[in-house]
């Protein structure tokens, strides 16, 4: 008898959007073939017995390959990082092409593009960062990018990459036109700068002062006013990396107004508080990120709020940059707070983190853990084929062993960081095999992909019928 299948991952627990089937998923080129009971045979079998088969994640937020606003390069290339994301159950990955100033858009677009054809080793989509809309042709650039398949971009309110809010408006207006989503990192810039200042003024430079640095004002207003920019327009946006009760608030209310809103929150902002940040000497910059953690009842707020669905899903903001003269200390071993480049490597503690949670602690149960950290970043930017096990869909499939626990260690991660920013922290629940388009990529624990073997992932237009602008 000829084998119908290439591979077929046998009895486990598989956890489709219509459930969780006890059973087996089979696999044929790329794509699911079956899934049911006694499927087979097939060329290759997975014993999957008391393990849960789970759709691969997707992580929509990463820095990748990418040149800070600071000046400061990652410490990741797309090899490095795509390593390590399947190392942690990630398949796919929506990272950054970002425009420097004076640079048409496409030229930003076609650079990363081919950093990513060279290093790459999981699927992966870009958001076009738009630092300059002054360079010449910006709204053709933009226009055809779209309708090439680049289907999301990101503005700031801050920083020296920021737009202003005509800017902005002028952004939404092209990306409405062509069927894009306007990804925003909400912060209020002239807060945030009066709250430097005054710290820097009283010599209250220390890496724990950065939390004082944001205050949680400059996200609450920034995300209220990106808001109303989206319920005037009719534009879709995505609100990045909430980390504020307040800020998961603006967007319930949003949601409910009938504004095209989405919003998203990370695990530093899940299982971190501001207090990670007092270490001693300048160890703390290792934790800095913007916005920066907060308490611990923002911590209940972005869980009720992923629980009800005001937030939807959970990415990295994987943005890696070493402790040493490369990275953090860039500016030297006295640096202050606001010399020290900000985030956090996680593109590989992202999912084991949430599987813990919501999974081996019960936080949420496997079926929501599948929702927020595949389905739902596939279906709201649009990745064809992605985010879910079904017939028909790529075979981009996490096998995870609930048993095995792991305590992560100073460096025991695959990017090119030099340091685990979850040091200490015990995990219950493991991907041990990863798949992607039908080919195991990880193997028991052990990577094996080739550099450049990740796809580019071409999006349609957004699927959301934008409304008139308010008279």
């Amino acid at each position: 008898m000829t084998n119908p299948y290439d591979t077929i991952i046998r009895g486990g627990q598989i956890v489709t959007t219509d459930g969780v089937i006890t059973g087996d998923l089979a696999i044929n080129g790329p794509e699911i073939a079956a899934i049911g009971a006694g499927l087979g045979p097939a060329k290759t079998e997975i014993d999957a017995n008391g393990k849960w088969v789970m759709p691969g994640g997707i992580d929509p937020h990463a820095h990748i390959e990418q040149m800070s606003g600071m000046g400061v390069m990652n410490a990741d290339t797309f090899e490095s990082a795509t390593r390590s994301a399947a190392l942690g159950g990630t398949t796919s990955v929506i990272s950054f092409a970002a425009q420097e100033q004076g640079q048409r858009l496409a030229d930003a677009v076609a650079d990363y593009r081919a950093r990513a054809v060279r290093g790459a080793m999981i699927d992966h989509a870009f958001h076009m960062i738009v630092r300059d809309t002054d360079v010449p042709a910006f709204a053709d650039d933009l226009g055809a990018l779209i309708k090439a398949g680049h289907r999301s971009i990101k503005v700031f309110t801050t920083y020296n990459i920021k737009l202003d809010d005509t800017q902005i408006l002028t952004v939404m207006g092209i990306a409405r036109a062509h069927g894009a989503l306007v990804c925003v990192h909400a912060e209020t810039d002239a807060i945030l700068a009066k709250a430097k200042a005054a710290l820097i003024a009283a010599g209250k430079t220390a890496p724990h002062n950065h939390a004082a640095s944001h205050p949680r004002m400059a996200e609450i207003e920034a995300i209220e006013r990106m808001c109303r920019f989206a319920e005037y327009t009719g534009q879709p946006v995505m609100v990045f990396h909430v980390s504020t009760t307040e800020g998961a608030a603006a967007v319930k209310a949003a949601r409910a107004r009938g504004a095209p809103i989405w919003a998203e929150t990370c695990p530093h902002y899940l299982f971190m508080t501001e207090d990670i940040l007092r270490q001693p000497g300048l160890e703390g910059g290792k934790w800095m990120c913007s916005p920066p953690q907060r308490h611990a009842a923002d911590q209940a707020a972005l869980w009720a709020a992923l629980d009800a669905g005001d937030l939807q899903m959970v990415s990295s903001d994987h943005a890696p940059y070493r402790f040493d003269e490369t990275g953090k200390l860039s500016a030297g071993p006295d640096a202050g707070f606001h010399e020290i480049a900000n985030g956090l490597p996680g593109l590989e503690t992202r999912l084991p983190l949430m599987f813990d949670a919501m999974v081996s602690q019960g936080q949420g149960g496997p079926e929501a853990f599948a929702k927020l950290t595949a389905t739902a970043p596939a279906q709201v930017y649009g990745l064809p084929q992605k985010g879910a096990l079904a017939p028909g869909m790529h075979a981009d499939v996490t096998l995870w062993d609930p048993q095995k626990t792991v305590i992560y260690g100073a460096n025991d991660l695959h990017d090119n960081v030099g340091y685990n920013p979850w040091v200490g922290r015990k995990i219950t629940g493991w991907p041990t095999d990863v798949w992607l388009r039908g080919a195991q990529i990880v193997q028991n624990g052990q990577f094996q992909a080739t550099p450049g073997s990740g796809q580019w992932i071409d999006r349609p237009a957004l699927a959301v019928t934008p409304t008139a602008p308010q008279s």
